[in-house]
C-alpha cells in the first residue's frame, strides 16, 4: 500500500526525520490561506498523487506570490496528472501540499528497501539525488552507497555515520543526516514498511538537512496490525479493480494485455503469464484466487476479469490440492452463468479429481476449450485471441 508524500513526511517527522514546514489543501482558497499561515516569500505547491516524477510532469510549482499559489492549486486540483509512472491514464489530484520553499545547496538520494535475496533491510544512497536512481546505478555504480542491516541488532550508530559520510555530509550536517537515516530506519521497522524513499534529502544554504520529498510503501499483509497506517489509504489513487479484489480476498494487478488470467497460487499465476507471453500473447492481469476456489470466489474472479474491457479471452489455470477439480469445474460453470461470459474461455485443470473435473466441463454444453498442459492452454488462449481479433476486423 502506498501513501501520499505529506502522509509519509508526517510519519517520518514523528521518528525524528527533519522535514520542511507544510500543510495540505483541498481547495485553491485553502491553499492561499495555508501559504499565509506558513509565511515566507516563496512556496512550493505539490500535487499529491501516488506517483513519482511529478516535477517533470508539472505537478510541483514554485510560487512567489499568493496569487501564484492560488493559480497553481487551481490548475492541479481536480485535474489528471500524467507522469512516467502513472501510465497514459494518469491520476487525479485531489489534494496539494503547500510547503515553504527553501534554498537548496545539494540534493542526496536515500532509500530503505527490503532486499528479498538477502532477506535484509538495505540502505541505498547516492550523493547525486534528484535524479533517477536507476540511471545513476547504471551509469555510475560507484556513486551508490549500500549498507545491509543485520535484523538481530538493527542499524548501528557507526553504520548511520558511514552512510552520512559516504553521501558527502560534512561537519554539523552529519548530525542531521544521521537523524534522518535512523528515523527512516525506525519508521521502516516499526510500521512494517516495504520501502522508504527520500529523494531528495537536501542540504539547505544554511546547512540544514531536510527530507524535501518522501515516499513510503507498506506490506498489505501487515495492515491488520497497523490500523493507523490502513487509515491513510486513498482509494481514489488505486485501481478500482484492485480495491474490489481485496474486498473479495483476491490478489489482482491489472496489466495491459488482452488475455485475462484466473489462477490459484502466486507462483502458478506468474508461470501462467510467462507462458502466455512465450506463446505470443500478453496477459491482462495477475489474479490469484487463493486456495479456496469456491463457486462464489470463482464467480467474483470472473466478474473482476471481465470488468476490464481489454480482455478478449480468459484462461483459467487451477492446480487442485485441498480443493478438488470437480468442485472447481462446478464453480466455473456456475460463474459462467452468473456473469454472462461472452469471450472465449480456456481451462486447464490439474490435481485432485482432475478427470471428474474435465468430464463436468466437457458435458456442460458450454463453449470451453480444455487443455491438459499449461503450455497447451497458453497456446490455445493466444489462438483464440487471434481468432477473435480476425473476427473483429471482418
Amino acid at each position: 500500500m502506498d501513501i501520499h508524500e505529506h502522509q509519509a513526511k508526517d510519519i517520518l517527522a514523528g521518528f525524528g526525520v527533519p522535514v520542511p514546514t507544510g500543510m495540505v489543501a483541498y481547495t485553491a482558497a485553502q491553499a492561499v490561506q495555508l501559504a499565509e499561515e506558513i509565511g515566507g516569500e516563496r512556496w512550493a505547491v505539490k500535487a499529491q498523487i501516488h506517483s513519482g516524477a511529478r516535477g517533470k510532469a508539472g505537478g510541483i510549482k514554485l510560487c512567489r506570490t499568493l496569487d501564484e499559489v492560488q493559480a497553481a492549486a487551481h490548475e492541479l486540483l481536480g485535474n489528471v496528472l500524467v507522469t512516467t509512472q502513472t501510465g497514459p491514464a494518469g491520476k487525479v489530484c485531489h489534494r496539494v501540499l503547500i510547503e515553504k520553499a527553501v534554498p537548496i545547496a545539494s540534493e542526496i538520494y536515500l532509500a530503505l528497501v527490503l532486499d528479498r535475496g538477502l532477506q535484509r533491510v538495505t540502505i541505498i544512497g547516492s550523493a547525486e539525488g534528484g535524479m533517477d536512481i536507476e540511471q545513476v546505478a547504471a551509469t555510475k555504480p560507484e556513486a551508490i552507497v549500500k549498507i545491509v542491516i543485520e535484523p538481530a541488532v538493527g542499524i548501528q550508530a557507526f553504520q548511520a555515520r558511514e552512510v552520512a559520510f559516504g553521501l558527502g555530509f560534512k561537519g554539523k550536517q552529519v548530525k542531521g543526516a544521521v537523524a534522518a537515516i535512523n528515523g527512516a530506519y525506525r519508521a521502516f521497522r516499526d510500521l512494517d514498511a516495504s520501502m522508504v524513499e527520500i529523494n531528495p534529502l537536501i542540504v539547505t544554504e544554511r546547512g540544514e538537512v531536510l527530507a524535501l520529498d518522501a515516499k513510503m510503501s507498506f506490506d498489505d499483509n501487515s495492515l491488520f496490525r497497523r490500523p493507523q497506517i490502513n487509515e491513510l489509504r486513498d482509494y481514489t489513487q488505486e485501481d478500482p479493480r484492485e480495491v474490489e479484489a481485496a474486498e473479495h480476498g483476491l490478489s489482482y494487478i491489472g496489466l495491459d494485455g488482452e488475455i485475462g488470467c484466473i489462477v490459484n497460487g502466486a507462483g502458478l499465476a506468474m508461470a501462467t503469464m510467462d507462458l502466455i507471453k512465450h506463446a505470443g500473447g500478453e496477459p491482462a492481469n495477475f489474479l490469484d484466487i487463493g486456495g479456496g476456489a469456491s463457486p462464489e470466489r470463482v464467480a467474483n474472479a470472473f466478474r473482476l476479469v471481465m470488468s476490464d474491457p481489454q480482455v478478449k479471452v480468459i484462461l483459467v489455470n487451477i492446480f487442485a490440492g485441498i480443493n478438488h477439480c470437480d468442485w472447481v469445474a462446478q464453480g466455473i460453470i456456475q460463474a459462467i452463468g452468473e456473469v454472462n461470459l461472452k469471450v472465449p474461455l480456456v481451462v486447464r485443470l490439474a490435481g485432485t479429481n482432475v478427470e471428474e473435473g474435465r468430464r463436468i466441463l466437457a458435458e456442460s454444453g458450454l463453449a470451453i476449450t480444455s487443455a491438459e498442459e499449461l503450455s497447451d492452454a497458453a497456446e490455445a488462449a493466444v489462438k483464440a485471441l487471434k481468432s477473435a481479433q480476425r473476427g473483429a476486423r471482418v
